[in-house]
């Protein structure tokens, strides 16, 4: 019997994890494949999960949690694409999730062997991010979060550099070398998930036997669920209307939220992990493509991933946060980059209630099957 092949994906916060996997899909697709998405995240309302369904028909999301700790509804997930005919599965992890190779990798091949080969474990870097914990590293500043970092990478059996069209060639040859020297085990591969230059990512991904298993690294869940706990997560769903149904730009609307968002985060001095924002037309037939921004700095400007439609009369603008600071103060910062763009915008927004932020709980594994070997 034919196998399909899971391909597992880990990566920071920002590092560019969906667009990678929509450019593999995208590149399967145009090799006669039919591939499958799954998205993952701690809350719901997924940026990420609106975002690849307006490319690829075949997603699917795994909420209220990391893989780890929600094993048995990605095992599901995975088993119910492959049932439908996917013959590759992509699957990225929450960006604070580290352990994958114990708590999905092994479970999965132990329990699943005989349906699914699964791939390399794949984490995806992001230059300018890496560069900073590199710096935190030499001069002996080990965070929880720099901590959970390093652990990513030091697991991953791929660790595909991101984003090198926007990354100086010195700067970019010397930080290949710095990944390489730090992580001998690990194949090191450089790709542009924007332009979509991926053909050597998805042959590494996707070619070849059962990836070998390697020994597992120390890891500290203390300080993992530390870093974890260092980060306030915010999914909300806003109702964004113009008056009188006179038209607004849902692009300008989440580039002015996300800019304004971004200051509040430079002037209290706050990491941002990721913050992404979608409008889609809330009249509109289910499937169009929204607007969608997103910003990866406290203080850098938004950009904008997908314009969405010139001008809607109501719209539902889905937004996730993930910054180090308070869940109070990421409440209160969400609220006022919505008015800013409401007054940029002459709109008014709505949230749905229930939606407060919040930190992730302690992480606690379905499975765990470590190796010492």
């Amino acid at each position: 019997m034919l196998r399909a092949t899971f391909c597992p994906v880990s990566g920071f916060l920002g590092a560019g994890k969906t667009t990678t996997l929509l450019a593999v899909a995208t590149e399967l697709r145009r090799r006669g494949k039919r591939p499958a998405v799954i998205t993952n995240d701690q809350g719901r309302d997924l940026v990420d999960t609106r975002t690849a369904a307006s490319v690829l028909d075949a997603v699917s999301e795994v909420t209220d949690g990391c893989f780890c700790c929600r094993f048995d509804e990605l095992a599901a997930a995975v088993t119910a694409f492959v049932d439908a005919g996917a013959d590759t599965v992509l699957a990225e992890a929450v960006g604070s999730c580290t352990d994958l190779r114990a708590t999905v990798v092994r479970p999965l091949r132990a329990h699943y062997g005989e349906r699914l080969r699964v791939a390399p474990l794949t984490a995806v870097v992001d230059p300018s991010r890496y560069r900073l914990f590199a710096r935190a590293w030499d001069v002996g500043a080990d965070s929880d979060i720099s901590y959970l970092y390093a652990h990513q990478l030091a697991e991953a059996d791929v660790i595909a550099v991101n984003k090198v069209d926007t990354t100086e060639p010195r700067l970019l040859e010397s930080l290949l070398t710095d990944i390489a020297r730090r992580y001998p085990d690990a194949t090191v591969l450089p790709y542009s998930a924007r332009s979509g230059e991926v053909t050597a990512l998805v042959d590494t991904m996707t070619l070849g036997g059962d990836e070998p298993d390697r020994a597992d690294g120390p890891l500290d869940y203390d300080r993992y669920a530390a870093a974890e706990a260092e980060l306030a997560w915010l999914n909300r769903v806003v109702t964004v209307s113009s008056p009188d149904s006179a038209g607004f730009p849902p692009a300008r609307w989440a580039v002015v939220a996300l800019t304004a968002l971004a200051e509040t985060c430079a002037a209290a001095d706050v990491m941002v992990g990721h913050a992404k924002l979608t409008v889609e037309d809330a009249a509109g037939p289910a499937g169009n493509a929204p607007a969608k921004a997103s910003v990866t700095g406290a203080g850098q400007p938004p950009s904008l991933d997908l314009p969405g439609p010139p001008e809607i009369a109501t719209g539902r603008a889905v937004i996730n946060l993930r910054v180090a600071w308070s869940p109070e103060q990421l409440d209160k910062a969400c609220t006022e980059a919505a008015a800013a763009a409401d007054l940029a915008c002459g709109t008014s927004s709505v949230a749905e209630p229930g939606q407060a932020a919040f930190r992730p709980s302690y992480p606690r594994p379905t499975h765990r099957l470590t190796r010492d070997f």
